[in-house]
This record gives structure tokens, sequence and C-alpha cells, in this order.
């Protein structure tokens, strides 16, 4: 796909990898929607695109939980540009905490944002999809394959994300339409840092290694190439497909890697 006035909508897009895609997006010629609940901070990041690589950009303030919020994020997407080539559901929240210590409040955030806001936005930005044959993105995780202690929201939205978009994918197979599901592994971002204690609020710090990590924009251009080459999967790290394999293969045997992986975490919640 050559991204060349396409127009892209991205969700999560104040930063981290979503700002990272918008970032590559405009350096690609693609003209961009973005929405996050962080309105300012939106607003520089589309400004700054605009004045860089001379693309047009919109911001919209939107909490992908909410249904109507979605819905007009689609609005004011085809209001301003008349058309939607590619919906990159991004936004997405992250938890830390064990499921029998947590308020099952955190669980219900989880999945209104990360499944339910995939599934709002690609509900009203579908029907222009199809007529573009454009692509339809979820940025998953290695959580959505191999379920992660201490992360039983995270893991049990990403499930719901992959299957949600591998029904989808199978029902519009006809059309024309691209669907991938990316999943970075673990990528330098704030989503540890904003990540959901067990009484619901910010840990307001990491419990891993960022340095060690891939970075953002790595992740970013990854996904706008795995978009261009209508990739069906995208998982980018070697500890990422390495899981996955061993975790279809030899199931009982990704139990105890991963507890044990998981055991060497800062402050570890499993020993």
């Amino acid at each position: 796909m050559d991204f060349k006035n396409k127009v892209v909508i991205i969700t999560g897009a104040s930063s981290g990898i979503g700002k990272s895609c918008a970032e590559e997006f405009a350096k690609r010629g693609a003209n961009l929607v973005l929405a996050a609940r962080q309105f300012v901070t939106l607003c520089e990041v589309t400004a700054d695109l605009e004045k860089r690589y001379g693309i047009k950009a919109l911001a919209v303030q939107a909490d992908v939980s909410k249904e109507a919020d979605c819905e007009e994020l689609i609005r004011q997407a085809l209001l301003t540009f008349n058309q939607i080539d590619v919906m990159v559901n991004n936004a997405g929240l992250s938890m830390r905490a064990l499921f029998n210590e947590l308020d099952l409040s955190v669980l219900k955030n989880l999945m209104d944002v990360n499944f339910w806001g995939t599934v709002y936005c690609t509900k009203y930005a579908l029907p222009e999809i199809l007529k573009t044959k454009g692509s339809i993105i979820g940025v998953s995780s290695i959580a959505g394959y191999r379920g992660l202690p201490g992360r039983t929201g995270y893991s049990a939205s990403k499930f719901a994300m992959n299957g949600f978009m591998e029904a989808l994918r199978t029902e519009i197979l006809q059309t024309g339409v691209h669907v991938m599901v990316a999943c970075p592994g673990f990528t330098t971002s704030n989503i540890r840092v904003a990540a959901l204690a067990k009484d619901g609020k910010s840990h307001g710090e990491t419990s891993m290694e960022e340095g060690k990590m891939m970075s953002s924009e790595e992740v970013a251009v990854n996904i706008v190439n795995g978009i261009a080459a209508r990739k069906r999967t995208l998982i980018m790290t070697g500890q990422g497909k390495l899981t996955v394999w061993i975790n279809k293969l030899f199931p009982a045997l990704a139990d105890k890697l991963v507890f044990n992986h998981f055991t060497k975490e800062k402050n570890a919640l499993i020993k």
C-alpha cells in the first residue's frame, strides 16, 4: 500500500506506539486522525506532524471505552477527509496485580478499553473501509496468545481482541479488506508506568528493564511495513515467536518458563 494521501485513524496516539505510528505514517505521506484522552498533547502532536511532513492531521479527544466517543471519532474523520483507509486500534491499558487480590473493576476497565474500544472503533469505521478496501489493525500483545501472571485482565482483553479480529477477518474474507493483528512484545513506553494496580490506581513505575526493550519507533516501522505488505499477523520479537510456538506445542513447559520469567521481574508478584 502506498500511504500518500491515505486517511489513517490511530487511537491512543498521544504517546508510545500510537504516537510513533502517527509519525511513521506522516513520513509516508498519510493524512491522520489522531485520538486520545490527552487532548492538549494530541493537538501538539498533530501540529508538529503537519509542520514537519506537510500532511493534514486532525486531533479528536476520545475515550475509546465510550461507544459515543468512538462513533464521534469516525464522524469527525469523515467530515474532514470524506474517507477512511486504515483504522489502527492502538489505545490500551495494562495492569499488574494478582487476580486473588485485585478489585474486579480493574478487569472491567481493561476490557472496556482494550477490547470494547477496538470493537466500537471498528464497528463505525468498517463501512468506510469496505469502500476503500483498506486495513483494520489491532495492536495486541504476546499476552493475547499466552496468558501472563499478574496480567489476567490484560491477557483476557488481548485474547478477546485476537478472537474478534480473527472472526472479523473470516467474515469479510472476500471483500478485499485487510485485517492484521500486531503483537509488539515488550516495548519501551509508558504502558507499565500507567498500568493499573490491584486497587485500580496507576503503578507510577515500571517493573521491567525498559532499556532492553524494542523502542516504540521500531514497533511503528514494523506495523506500518506490515500494513503495506498486508500481513495477517505480526509477531515482532524472537522471544514472542518462541513463546507462541512453545505455548502451542508444549503448553505445560510454557507454564513453567513463563512462571520462572516473571519471578525475576522487579518486585515480583509470584515467587
